[in-house]
Protein backbone atom coordinates (compact mmCIF):
# COMPACT_ATOMS: atom_id res chain seq x y z
CA UNK A 1 0.00 0.00 0.00
CA UNK A 2 1.41 3.48 -0.85
CA UNK A 3 2.65 5.68 1.99
CA UNK A 4 0.30 8.36 3.35
CA UNK A 5 2.38 11.13 1.74
CA UNK A 6 2.09 9.39 -1.64
CA UNK A 7 -1.68 9.04 -1.26
CA UNK A 8 -2.02 12.74 -0.45
CA UNK A 9 0.03 13.63 -3.52
CA UNK A 10 -2.05 11.34 -5.74
CA UNK A 11 -5.22 12.77 -4.24
CA UNK A 12 -4.15 16.32 -5.08
CA UNK A 13 -3.50 15.24 -8.66
CA UNK A 14 -7.04 13.83 -8.94
CA UNK A 15 -8.62 17.13 -7.89
CA UNK A 16 -11.00 18.59 -10.47
CA UNK A 17 -11.33 22.35 -10.88
CA UNK A 18 -14.50 23.98 -12.11
CA UNK A 19 -13.97 26.90 -14.51
CA UNK A 20 -14.58 29.35 -11.65
CA UNK A 21 -12.12 27.53 -9.41
CA UNK A 22 -9.55 27.47 -12.20
CA UNK A 23 -9.96 31.23 -12.45
CA UNK A 24 -9.24 31.58 -8.73
CA UNK A 25 -6.12 29.43 -9.11
CA UNK A 26 -4.91 31.51 -12.05
CA UNK A 27 -5.43 34.76 -10.14
CA UNK A 28 -3.72 33.34 -7.04
CA UNK A 29 -0.66 32.24 -8.97
CA UNK A 30 2.69 33.94 -8.59
CA UNK A 31 3.50 32.89 -12.16
CA UNK A 32 2.80 35.66 -14.72
CA UNK A 33 -0.08 35.09 -17.13
CA UNK A 34 2.28 35.32 -20.12
CA UNK A 35 4.40 32.47 -18.75
CA UNK A 36 1.36 30.26 -18.14
CA UNK A 37 0.06 31.06 -21.62
CA UNK A 38 3.38 30.16 -23.21
CA UNK A 39 3.52 26.87 -21.29
CA UNK A 40 -0.04 26.06 -22.35
CA UNK A 41 0.65 26.85 -26.00
CA UNK A 42 3.81 24.76 -25.93
CA UNK A 43 1.85 21.80 -24.50
CA UNK A 44 -0.72 22.14 -27.28
CA UNK A 45 1.96 22.32 -29.97
CA UNK A 46 3.62 19.23 -28.52
CA UNK A 47 0.33 17.31 -28.56
CA UNK A 48 -0.32 18.36 -32.16
CA UNK A 49 2.74 16.45 -33.33
CA UNK A 50 0.82 13.20 -33.28
CA UNK A 51 -1.09 14.48 -36.33
CA UNK A 52 2.20 15.04 -38.15
CA UNK A 53 3.14 18.25 -39.98
CA UNK A 54 0.02 19.18 -41.89
CA UNK A 55 -1.93 22.18 -43.11
CA UNK A 56 -3.30 23.61 -39.85
CA UNK A 57 -5.87 26.29 -39.08
CA UNK A 58 -5.68 27.70 -35.58
CA UNK A 59 -9.09 29.16 -34.71
CA UNK A 60 -8.58 31.65 -31.90
CA UNK A 61 -11.11 33.35 -29.66
CA UNK A 62 -10.93 36.62 -27.71
CA UNK A 63 -9.83 35.19 -24.33
CA UNK A 64 -6.83 33.39 -22.91
CA UNK A 65 -7.84 30.29 -24.87
CA UNK A 66 -7.13 32.19 -28.06
CA UNK A 67 -3.80 33.32 -26.63
CA UNK A 68 -2.81 29.73 -25.99
CA UNK A 69 -3.73 28.94 -29.59
CA UNK A 70 -1.56 31.74 -30.98
CA UNK A 71 1.44 30.54 -28.99
CA UNK A 72 0.91 27.04 -30.36
CA UNK A 73 0.52 28.43 -33.90
CA UNK A 74 3.83 30.28 -33.67
CA UNK A 75 5.69 27.27 -32.29
CA UNK A 76 4.33 24.92 -34.97
CA UNK A 77 5.13 27.40 -37.72
CA UNK A 78 8.69 27.68 -36.43
CA UNK A 79 8.91 23.90 -36.84
CA UNK A 80 7.93 24.18 -40.49
CA UNK A 81 4.19 23.51 -40.30
CA UNK A 82 1.96 25.41 -42.74
CA UNK A 83 -0.14 27.33 -40.20
CA UNK A 84 -2.92 29.86 -40.68
CA UNK A 85 -4.58 31.77 -37.85
CA UNK A 86 -8.22 32.86 -37.89
CA UNK A 87 -9.37 35.10 -35.03
CA UNK A 88 -12.96 35.37 -33.81
CA UNK A 89 -13.75 38.60 -31.95
CA UNK A 90 -11.33 41.11 -30.46
CA UNK A 91 -8.78 39.99 -27.85
CA UNK A 92 -9.56 41.04 -24.29
CA UNK A 93 -7.73 44.24 -23.39
CA UNK A 94 -6.73 42.95 -19.92
CA UNK A 95 -4.87 39.99 -21.41
CA UNK A 96 -3.64 40.91 -24.90
CA UNK A 97 -2.74 37.98 -27.09
CA UNK A 98 0.88 37.32 -27.96
CA UNK A 99 1.63 37.75 -31.66
CA UNK A 100 1.12 34.62 -33.72
CA UNK A 101 4.44 35.22 -35.43
CA UNK A 102 5.52 36.17 -38.94
CA UNK A 103 5.69 32.50 -39.89
CA UNK A 104 1.90 32.20 -39.71
CA UNK A 105 -0.72 33.49 -42.13
CA UNK A 106 -3.74 35.49 -40.97
CA UNK A 107 -6.96 34.38 -42.66
CA UNK A 108 -10.66 35.24 -42.23
CA UNK A 109 -12.70 33.29 -39.69
CA UNK A 110 -14.71 31.37 -42.29
CA UNK A 111 -15.74 27.78 -42.88
CA UNK A 112 -13.87 27.75 -46.20
CA UNK A 113 -10.61 28.05 -44.27
CA UNK A 114 -11.54 25.06 -42.12
CA UNK A 115 -12.30 23.02 -45.24
CA UNK A 116 -8.82 23.76 -46.63
CA UNK A 117 -7.06 22.56 -43.47
CA UNK A 118 -6.10 19.03 -42.52
CA UNK A 119 -6.28 19.96 -38.83
CA UNK A 120 -8.22 22.67 -37.03
CA UNK A 121 -6.97 23.74 -33.63
CA UNK A 122 -10.04 24.86 -31.65
CA UNK A 123 -8.84 27.67 -29.38
CA UNK A 124 -12.00 29.77 -29.60
CA UNK A 125 -13.72 29.33 -26.24
CA UNK A 126 -12.49 27.60 -23.09
CA UNK A 127 -14.13 25.75 -20.21
CA UNK A 128 -15.71 28.87 -18.73
CA UNK A 129 -17.76 29.73 -21.82
CA UNK A 130 -21.27 31.00 -21.12
CA UNK A 131 -24.14 31.66 -23.47
CA UNK A 132 -24.74 29.81 -26.72
CA UNK A 133 -22.09 28.98 -29.28
CA UNK A 134 -22.35 31.50 -32.16
CA UNK A 135 -23.47 30.10 -35.50
CA UNK A 136 -20.31 31.36 -37.18
CA UNK A 137 -18.14 29.37 -34.77
CA UNK A 138 -20.32 26.28 -35.15
CA UNK A 139 -19.97 26.43 -38.93
CA UNK A 140 -16.19 26.75 -38.91
CA UNK A 141 -15.54 23.98 -36.38
CA UNK A 142 -18.10 21.51 -37.67
CA UNK A 143 -16.58 21.64 -41.16
CA UNK A 144 -13.17 20.58 -39.82
CA UNK A 145 -11.70 17.23 -40.85
CA UNK A 146 -9.89 16.77 -37.53
CA UNK A 147 -9.99 18.90 -34.39
CA UNK A 148 -7.53 19.43 -31.57
CA UNK A 149 -9.35 21.32 -28.80
CA UNK A 150 -7.59 23.65 -26.39
CA UNK A 151 -8.95 23.16 -22.84
CA UNK A 152 -12.37 21.92 -24.04
CA UNK A 153 -14.18 21.84 -27.38
CA UNK A 154 -15.69 25.29 -27.89
CA UNK A 155 -19.19 25.52 -26.47
CA UNK A 156 -18.72 22.80 -23.85
CA UNK A 157 -19.50 23.81 -20.27
CA UNK A 158 -16.39 22.72 -18.38
CA UNK A 159 -18.26 22.54 -15.09
CA UNK A 160 -21.29 20.47 -16.07
CA UNK A 161 -20.12 18.72 -19.24
CA UNK A 162 -23.09 20.05 -21.20
CA UNK A 163 -22.90 21.49 -24.75
CA UNK A 164 -24.05 25.06 -25.28
CA UNK A 165 -24.77 24.76 -28.96
CA UNK A 166 -23.68 22.44 -31.76
CA UNK A 167 -20.32 21.42 -30.32
CA UNK A 168 -17.89 19.73 -32.70
CA UNK A 169 -16.45 16.62 -30.98
CA UNK A 170 -12.68 16.82 -30.71
CA UNK A 171 -10.28 14.10 -31.78
CA UNK A 172 -7.92 15.25 -29.02
CA UNK A 173 -8.30 17.74 -26.17
CA UNK A 174 -5.41 19.31 -24.27
CA UNK A 175 -6.19 20.86 -20.90
CA UNK A 176 -4.00 22.33 -18.19
CA UNK A 177 -3.05 21.91 -14.51
CA UNK A 178 -6.16 19.90 -13.56
CA UNK A 179 -9.05 18.26 -15.37
CA UNK A 180 -12.44 19.95 -15.15
CA UNK A 181 -15.63 18.09 -14.22
CA UNK A 182 -16.84 18.55 -17.79
CA UNK A 183 -14.01 16.36 -19.06
CA UNK A 184 -15.51 13.41 -17.14
CA UNK A 185 -19.24 14.08 -17.05
CA UNK A 186 -21.31 13.04 -20.04
CA UNK A 187 -21.72 14.09 -22.77
CA UNK A 188 -18.61 16.20 -22.25
CA UNK A 189 -16.34 13.19 -21.93
CA UNK A 190 -17.37 11.88 -25.34
CA UNK A 191 -17.10 15.34 -26.92
CA UNK A 192 -13.51 15.75 -25.71
CA UNK A 193 -12.23 12.54 -27.31
CA UNK A 194 -8.85 11.61 -25.89
CA UNK A 195 -7.91 14.12 -23.20
CA UNK A 196 -4.33 15.06 -22.37
CA UNK A 197 -3.58 16.84 -19.08
CA UNK A 198 -0.54 19.13 -19.29
CA UNK A 199 1.46 20.59 -16.42
CA UNK A 200 2.00 24.29 -17.14
CA UNK A 201 3.71 25.20 -13.88
CA UNK A 202 0.67 26.45 -11.96
CA UNK A 203 1.80 26.26 -8.31
CA UNK A 204 0.08 23.79 -5.98
CA UNK A 205 -0.45 26.64 -3.53
CA UNK A 206 -2.50 28.52 -6.12
CA UNK A 207 -4.59 25.41 -6.83
CA UNK A 208 -5.23 25.01 -3.11
CA UNK A 209 -6.58 28.57 -2.97
CA UNK A 210 -9.42 27.52 -5.26
CA UNK A 211 -10.99 25.45 -2.46
CA UNK A 212 -12.16 22.72 -4.83
CA UNK A 213 -13.95 19.69 -3.35
CA UNK A 214 -14.40 17.53 -6.44
CA UNK A 215 -12.17 14.64 -7.46
CA UNK A 216 -11.85 12.01 -10.11
CA UNK A 217 -12.66 8.76 -8.33
CA UNK A 218 -9.50 6.68 -8.00
CA UNK A 219 -7.90 4.67 -5.17
CA UNK A 220 -6.16 7.88 -4.08
CA UNK A 221 -9.41 8.88 -2.36
CA UNK A 222 -9.67 5.92 0.00
CA UNK A 223 -7.67 3.17 1.69
CA UNK A 224 -9.07 -0.33 1.95
CA UNK A 225 -8.77 -2.05 5.31
CA UNK A 226 -6.35 -4.97 5.36
CA UNK A 227 -7.23 -7.83 7.72
CA UNK A 228 -4.74 -8.26 10.56
CA UNK A 229 -3.44 -11.39 12.24
CA UNK A 230 -5.77 -10.86 15.23
CA UNK A 231 -8.90 -10.28 13.15
CA UNK A 232 -11.91 -12.58 13.27
CA UNK A 233 -15.25 -12.50 11.48
CA UNK A 234 -16.81 -9.96 13.82
CA UNK A 235 -13.90 -7.50 13.71
CA UNK A 236 -14.25 -7.52 9.92
CA UNK A 237 -17.85 -6.41 10.25
CA UNK A 238 -21.32 -7.89 10.01
CA UNK A 239 -23.69 -6.98 7.16
CA UNK A 240 -27.39 -7.82 7.20
CA UNK A 241 -29.34 -7.80 3.93
CA UNK A 242 -33.12 -7.62 3.97
CA UNK A 243 -34.49 -10.15 1.49
CA UNK A 244 -37.90 -10.08 -0.18
CA UNK A 245 -40.18 -13.01 -0.92
CA UNK A 246 -40.26 -12.72 -4.72
CA UNK A 247 -37.19 -10.97 -6.19
CA UNK A 248 -34.85 -13.15 -4.16
CA UNK A 249 -31.89 -12.87 -6.51
CA UNK A 250 -31.34 -9.20 -5.64
CA UNK A 251 -30.64 -9.83 -1.96
CA UNK A 252 -28.48 -12.84 -2.81
CA UNK A 253 -26.33 -10.75 -5.14
CA UNK A 254 -25.97 -8.03 -2.51
CA UNK A 255 -24.99 -10.58 0.13
CA UNK A 256 -22.41 -12.18 -2.15
CA UNK A 257 -20.83 -8.80 -2.90
CA UNK A 258 -20.70 -7.86 0.79
CA UNK A 259 -18.83 -11.09 1.53
CA UNK A 260 -16.42 -10.68 -1.39
CA UNK A 261 -15.93 -7.05 -0.42
CA UNK A 262 -14.45 -8.13 2.90
CA UNK A 263 -17.26 -8.29 5.45
CA UNK A 264 -16.57 -11.02 7.99
CA UNK A 265 -20.15 -12.19 8.28
CA UNK A 266 -23.26 -11.66 6.15
CA UNK A 267 -26.85 -12.46 7.07
CA UNK A 268 -29.94 -12.39 4.88
CA UNK A 269 -33.06 -11.61 6.89
CA UNK A 270 -35.82 -13.06 4.72
CA UNK A 271 -39.10 -11.17 4.95
CA UNK A 272 -41.05 -14.14 3.66
CA UNK A 273 -40.10 -17.73 2.93
CA UNK A 274 -36.42 -18.32 3.70
CA UNK A 275 -36.10 -21.65 1.86
CA UNK A 276 -34.81 -20.17 -1.39
CA UNK A 277 -32.14 -18.24 0.49
CA UNK A 278 -31.07 -21.33 2.44
CA UNK A 279 -30.53 -23.09 -0.88
CA UNK A 280 -28.03 -20.41 -1.92
CA UNK A 281 -24.42 -19.85 -0.90
CA UNK A 282 -23.64 -21.92 2.21
CA UNK A 283 -21.54 -19.17 3.77
CA UNK A 284 -24.51 -16.79 4.14
CA UNK A 285 -26.47 -16.95 7.38
CA UNK A 286 -30.24 -16.92 6.78
CA UNK A 287 -32.78 -15.65 9.30
CA UNK A 288 -36.51 -15.27 8.84
CA UNK A 289 -38.43 -11.99 9.26
CA UNK A 290 -36.87 -10.87 12.51
CA UNK A 291 -35.69 -7.25 12.14
CA UNK A 292 -36.45 -6.25 15.77
CA UNK A 293 -34.74 -9.37 17.10
CA UNK A 294 -31.65 -8.92 14.94
CA UNK A 295 -31.35 -5.28 16.00
CA UNK A 296 -30.76 -6.46 19.57
CA UNK A 297 -27.34 -7.64 18.39
CA UNK A 298 -25.11 -4.56 18.49
CA UNK A 299 -22.65 -6.21 16.15
CA UNK A 300 -25.14 -5.86 13.30
CA UNK A 301 -24.27 -2.28 12.47
CA UNK A 302 -24.60 -2.28 8.66
CA UNK A 303 -27.73 -3.14 6.69
CA UNK A 304 -28.75 -3.24 3.04
CA UNK A 305 -32.37 -2.21 2.54
CA UNK A 306 -34.19 -2.30 -0.78
CA UNK A 307 -32.93 -4.81 -3.35
CA UNK A 308 -35.88 -7.07 -4.24
CA UNK A 309 -37.64 -6.10 -1.03
CA UNK A 310 -40.90 -4.34 -2.12
CA UNK A 311 -41.71 -0.75 -1.28
CA UNK A 312 -44.15 -1.75 1.44
CA UNK A 313 -41.60 -3.87 3.28
CA UNK A 314 -39.02 -1.11 2.96
CA UNK A 315 -41.40 1.41 4.55
CA UNK A 316 -41.92 -0.96 7.47
CA UNK A 317 -38.28 -1.89 8.00
CA UNK A 318 -36.22 1.20 7.24
CA UNK A 319 -37.56 3.36 10.13
CA UNK A 320 -36.64 0.56 12.56
CA UNK A 321 -33.08 0.47 11.27
CA UNK A 322 -32.66 4.23 11.40
CA UNK A 323 -34.17 4.54 14.87
CA UNK A 324 -31.66 1.96 16.05
CA UNK A 325 -28.81 4.09 14.64
CA UNK A 326 -27.66 1.53 12.08
CA UNK A 327 -25.72 2.36 8.93
CA UNK A 328 -28.03 1.68 6.00
CA UNK A 329 -27.32 1.40 2.28
CA UNK A 330 -30.68 2.24 0.68
CA UNK A 331 -31.27 1.04 -2.86
CA UNK A 332 -34.07 0.01 -5.23
CA UNK A 333 -37.37 -0.48 -3.34
CA UNK A 334 -36.20 1.58 -0.36
CA UNK A 335 -35.81 4.52 -2.75
CA UNK A 336 -39.13 3.81 -4.46
CA UNK A 337 -40.86 3.71 -1.07
CA UNK A 338 -40.03 7.38 -0.47
CA UNK A 339 -40.55 8.80 -3.96
CA UNK A 340 -41.34 12.49 -3.55
CA UNK A 341 -40.53 12.29 0.17
CA UNK A 342 -36.74 12.01 0.42
CA UNK A 343 -36.84 13.16 4.04
CA UNK A 344 -37.84 9.60 4.89
CA UNK A 345 -34.32 8.53 3.90
CA UNK A 346 -32.59 11.02 6.20
CA UNK A 347 -30.21 9.14 8.44
CA UNK A 348 -29.17 6.56 5.85
CA UNK A 349 -25.45 6.21 5.24
CA UNK A 350 -25.57 5.86 1.44
CA UNK A 351 -28.31 6.14 -1.19
CA UNK A 352 -27.63 4.51 -4.58
CA UNK A 353 -30.23 5.77 -7.08
CA UNK A 354 -30.01 5.59 -10.84
CA UNK A 355 -31.26 8.68 -12.65
CA UNK A 356 -34.88 7.52 -12.79
CA UNK A 357 -35.00 6.81 -9.06
CA UNK A 358 -33.23 10.07 -8.32
CA UNK A 359 -35.78 12.04 -10.35
CA UNK A 360 -38.69 10.47 -8.45
CA UNK A 361 -37.04 11.31 -5.15
CA UNK A 362 -35.52 14.74 -5.72
CA UNK A 363 -36.81 15.96 -9.07
CA UNK A 364 -35.09 15.94 -12.48
CA UNK A 365 -31.31 15.78 -12.55
CA UNK A 366 -31.25 18.60 -15.13
CA UNK A 367 -28.16 19.81 -16.94
CA UNK A 368 -25.76 19.64 -13.99
CA UNK A 369 -25.50 16.14 -12.56
CA UNK A 370 -22.76 17.11 -10.15
CA UNK A 371 -24.75 19.98 -8.64
CA UNK A 372 -27.92 17.88 -8.46
CA UNK A 373 -26.16 15.11 -6.50
CA UNK A 374 -24.63 17.64 -4.12
CA UNK A 375 -28.01 19.27 -3.43
CA UNK A 376 -29.61 15.89 -2.76
CA UNK A 377 -26.84 14.80 -0.39
CA UNK A 378 -27.14 18.00 1.60
CA UNK A 379 -30.95 17.72 1.69
CA UNK A 380 -31.03 14.23 3.22
CA UNK A 381 -27.74 14.30 5.11
CA UNK A 382 -26.55 11.14 3.39
CA UNK A 383 -24.03 10.21 0.73
CA UNK A 384 -25.77 10.08 -2.64
CA UNK A 385 -24.27 7.84 -5.31
CA UNK A 386 -26.01 8.86 -8.53
CA UNK A 387 -25.37 5.93 -10.84
CA UNK A 388 -24.56 6.02 -14.53
CA UNK A 389 -21.66 5.87 -16.94
CA UNK A 390 -20.51 9.04 -15.15
CA UNK A 391 -21.44 8.08 -11.59
CA UNK A 392 -21.31 10.96 -9.10
CA UNK A 393 -20.71 10.32 -5.41
CA UNK A 394 -21.67 13.34 -3.28
CA UNK A 395 -21.38 13.85 0.49
CA UNK A 396 -23.47 16.22 2.62
CA UNK A 397 -20.37 18.35 3.31
CA UNK A 398 -19.94 19.15 -0.39
CA UNK A 399 -17.26 16.63 -1.32
CA UNK A 400 -17.92 14.89 -4.60
CA UNK A 401 -16.20 12.42 -6.90
CA UNK A 402 -16.86 11.42 -10.49
CA UNK A 403 -16.35 7.78 -11.46
CA UNK A 404 -15.59 7.59 -15.17
CA UNK A 405 -14.03 4.20 -15.85
CA UNK A 406 -16.92 1.73 -15.64
CA UNK A 407 -17.35 -0.24 -18.90
CA UNK A 408 -20.70 -0.10 -20.76
CA UNK A 409 -21.40 -3.80 -20.27
CA UNK A 410 -21.93 -3.03 -16.56
CA UNK A 411 -25.44 -1.94 -17.59
CA UNK A 412 -27.07 -5.26 -16.74
CA UNK A 413 -29.79 -6.39 -14.34
CA UNK A 414 -28.53 -7.03 -10.84
CA UNK A 415 -25.37 -4.95 -11.10
CA UNK A 416 -26.87 -2.32 -8.80
CA UNK A 417 -27.63 -4.96 -6.16
CA UNK A 418 -23.98 -6.00 -6.25
CA UNK A 419 -22.90 -2.38 -5.78
CA UNK A 420 -25.20 -1.87 -2.78
CA UNK A 421 -23.86 -5.00 -1.09
CA UNK A 422 -20.26 -4.10 -1.85
CA UNK A 423 -20.63 -0.65 -0.28
CA UNK A 424 -22.19 -2.24 2.79
CA UNK A 425 -19.25 -4.63 3.06
CA UNK A 426 -16.84 -1.71 3.02
CA UNK A 427 -18.89 0.21 5.60
CA UNK A 428 -18.76 -2.84 7.86
CA UNK A 429 -14.95 -2.59 7.75
CA UNK A 430 -15.14 0.96 9.12
CA UNK A 431 -14.72 2.95 5.92
CA UNK A 432 -16.61 6.25 6.26
CA UNK A 433 -19.71 6.46 4.02
CA UNK A 434 -18.27 8.73 1.31
CA UNK A 435 -15.06 6.75 1.06
CA UNK A 436 -16.98 3.46 1.07
CA UNK A 437 -19.23 4.68 -1.74
CA UNK A 438 -16.27 5.93 -3.78
CA UNK A 439 -14.35 2.69 -3.26
CA UNK A 440 -17.44 0.64 -4.06
CA UNK A 441 -18.05 2.47 -7.33
CA UNK A 442 -14.43 2.07 -8.44
CA UNK A 443 -14.15 -1.59 -7.46
CA UNK A 444 -17.50 -2.33 -9.10
CA UNK A 445 -16.34 -0.82 -12.38
CA UNK A 446 -12.95 -2.49 -12.20
CA UNK A 447 -14.54 -5.90 -11.53
CA UNK A 448 -16.73 -5.38 -14.58
CA UNK A 449 -13.72 -4.50 -16.72
CA UNK A 450 -11.95 -7.65 -15.53
CA UNK A 451 -15.02 -9.76 -16.37
CA UNK A 452 -15.20 -8.32 -19.88
CA UNK A 453 -18.04 -8.19 -22.43
CA UNK A 454 -20.81 -10.68 -21.87
CA UNK A 455 -20.88 -9.79 -18.18
CA UNK A 456 -23.87 -10.76 -16.06
CA UNK A 457 -24.28 -9.61 -12.47
CA UNK A 458 -23.34 -13.02 -11.09
CA UNK A 459 -19.85 -12.58 -12.58
CA UNK A 460 -19.06 -9.48 -10.53
CA UNK A 461 -18.49 -10.83 -7.00
CA UNK A 462 -15.89 -13.35 -8.16
CA UNK A 463 -13.89 -10.55 -9.83
CA UNK A 464 -13.81 -8.37 -6.72
CA UNK A 465 -10.76 -10.10 -5.25
CA UNK A 466 -8.55 -8.97 -8.15
CA UNK A 467 -10.14 -5.51 -8.17
CA UNK A 468 -9.42 -5.14 -4.46
CA UNK A 469 -5.80 -6.17 -4.96
CA UNK A 470 -5.43 -3.51 -7.67
CA UNK A 471 -7.21 -0.88 -5.60
CA UNK A 472 -4.96 -1.59 -2.61
CA UNK A 473 -1.76 -1.41 -4.65
CA UNK A 474 -2.56 1.81 -6.56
Amino acid sequence: MPEVSELLLHRRKELLLSPAEMGVADRSSSVPVDALMFAAGRAVARAARRFGPCRTLVACGPGNNGGDGKVAARLLAQQGWPVAVATYGKPAISHPHPPAGEETTAVPFRREEALRADLVMDAVFGAGFRGTLPQEVEDVLNDAKRVLAVDVPSGLDGGAGQPRGRVRPADLTVTFARLKPGHLLLPGRSLCGETVLADIGLPEAAIAQAGAKTWRNTPALWSLRRPGSLDHKYTRGHVTVLGGAIMTGAARLAASAARRGGAGLVTIDALGSADVYRAGEPGVVVMENDVPGLLEDERRQVWVCGPGLSAGAARESLPLLLEAGRQVVADADALAAYAGHPEGLAGCAVLTPHEGEFSKLFGPVGNDKLAAARRAAKQVGAVVLLKGADTVIAAPDGRAAINDDAPPWLATAGAGDVLAGLIAGLLAQALPPWEAACAGAWLHGRAAALAGPGLIAEDLPARLAQAILEGSAS
